[in-house]
C-alpha cells in the first residue's frame, strides 16, 4: 500500500461512516496522510478527524475512535491508533511496505531541476554542489562545514548514502545476485520505507528547503536501517529472498536520493 493507497483507503472509510449515518459531515474531496515528524507514531499520520470534527459538532477524538474501528483490520494495515488532540496514526502490515519498494522501482522518476542560483562568489567559495545545497539550509549555518566529509555535513551524509546504496548493488552483483523487491519484516526499515513513500508529495511542493530536509531524513533512516540489518549475506552465507529484498530497499533508497539531489543539481556519486 502506498500513501496513494492509503489516502484513499481513509477517505473510502470516511465515506462509508457518512452513509451508514455514524457521522454527519461533507465527505471531504482529498485525504492528507504523511510521514510522522517522531518515530514511534506509524507509518504515517492523517487529521481528517480534525478537519471533520467542526462541521459534525463532535470531540475530534471521538470521530478518531468511530474511523479507527473501521480502518482496523483493512487490508493492508496493520495498526491504527489515535493520538490527540485526534490523529490517526497508521502502521502498515509488511506487504504493504514491500509495495512501496516496488512502486518506486517502478517508476520513472525525473523531477525538474529547482531553480537554485547560488551568486558567483558563493560557487567560487564552495564549488557548484556545496553552493546549491547551502541555499536550502538555515540561515546562520557555517557553510564552509559543507566542504567536509564528515557526519555533522548533511549534504555529506545524502551523498554517501546514495554511493552506498550503488555499492552495495555492485557488491551484490560480484556474489552473483539482485535486487527483488519483496516483503521487508524488519521493524527497524520502517522509517526509511515512510521516508521513501513521501517522496512524491514533497517533491511535489518544488520547494528546495522541503526536499533537502527530506533526503537528509532518508538517508539518516537507510544509514541507521543498514547498521541495523546486513544487505548482503556473510560469510559462507547464502543471498536469499530476505537479502534480495533489502537489497531492493536500497536500490530504492537510491533511486530517491539520486532524483532528490537532481532536482537540487546536486551530483549524485556513485563512488564517494
Amino acid at each position: 500500500m502506498t500513501p496513494a493507497d492509503l489516502s484513499r483507503t481513509v477517505l473510502h472509510t470516511v465515506r462509508c461512516a457518512v452513509e451508514a449515518d455514524e457521522l454527519r459531515a461533507t465527505v471531504p474531496a482529498r485525504v492528507s496522510v504523511r510521514v510522522p515528524p517522531r518515530p514511534g507514531c506509524g507509518d504515517y499520520a492523517t487529521n481528517v478527524a480534525l478537519q471533520l470534527a467542526k462541521e459534525s459538532g463532535r470531540p475530534a477524538r471521538e470521530i478518531a475512535e468511530l474511523l479507527r474501528g473501521r480502518l482496523a483490520g483493512r487490508p493492508g494495515i496493520a495498526r491504527v491508533e489515535v493520538a490527540e488532540p485526534g490523529f490517526l496514526n497508521i502502521t502498515l502490515d509488511t506487504a504493504s511496505r514491500g509495495d512501496v519498494v516496488r512502486e518506486l522501482l517502478a517508476a520513472d522518476l525525473a523531477g525538474e531541476p529547482l531553480p537554485l542560483q547560488p551568486p558567483a562568489a558563493l560557487l567560487a567559495r564552495l564549488g557548484s554542489d556545496a553552493a546549491r545545497w547551502s541555499l536550502t539550509c538555515p540561515p546562520g549555518l557555517d557553510r564552509d562545514l559543507l566542504l567536509v566529509q564528515r557526519e555533522t555535513n548533511p549534504l555529506f551524509r545524502v551523498r554517501y548514502a546514495h554511493a552506498r546504496s550503488r555499492a552495495l548493488l555492485r557488491n551484490a552483483g560480484d556474489l552473483g545476485f539482485a535486487s527483488e523487491a519483496g516483503d521487508v519484516r524488519d521493524e527497524s526499515a520502517a522509517p526509511l520505507l515512510a521516508a521513501l513513500g513521501d517522496h512524491a508529495r514533497v517533491s511535489s511542493t518544488r520547494a528546495p528547503e522541503r526536499v533537502a530536509r527530506h533526503l537528509e531524513r532518508v538517508a539518516d533512516a537507510f544509514l541507521r536501517w543498514q547498521a541495523d540489518r546486513p544487505t548482503l549475506p556473510r560469510g559462507d552465507e547464502k543471498p536469499s529472498v530476505v537479502h534480495r529484498a533489502r537489497l531492493a530497499l536500497a536500490e530504492a533508497t537510491g533511486t530517491v536520493l539520486a532524483d532528490g539531489l537532481h532536482q537540487l543539481g546536486i551530483t549524485a556519486p556513485a563512488h564517494l
